[in-house]
């Protein structure tokens, strides 16, 4: 529990996501453009830009979640699974939705 008294509710609900449709829309299309016209290079930018969006929208029970995750930093761990997977043939490849997540997590916190 926070030690302060402010806690958001959105409809008499403590744990809710606060942003809409169109908004994913944008963020999704901004994403797979920015994906496609850089030929993959920026997939990492696209990611941290869509977990950031749905984790910054996200409150849980009264505390709003914040994303401080980098595209840089990102970028870092790609290539170093990039570099595993093609070390492994492949076989690394199926660690990597774990890593990310595991990344995704590191990089999460509560702002209140």
């Amino acid at each position: 529990m926070a030690t302060d008294n402010f806690y958001e509710t959105k409809n008499g609900r403590t744990s809710f996501f606060d942003d809409g449709l169109l908004q994913f829309i944008g963020w999704t299309i901004l994403g797979i453009l920015v994906t496609v016209f850089t030929l993959g290079i920026c997939y990492p930018w696209a990611l941290t830009m869509i977990y950031g969006w749905k984790i910054n929208h996200t409150v849980i029970e009264g505390r709003r979640m914040r994303f401080s995750g980098s595209a840089f930093g990102l970028f870092g761990n790609w290539i170093k699974w990039l570099l595993l997977i093609i070390i492994t043939l492949g076989i690394y490849s199926f660690w990597v939705f774990i890593k990310l997540e595991d990344w995704k997590a590191k990089n999460t916190s509560f702002i209140n």
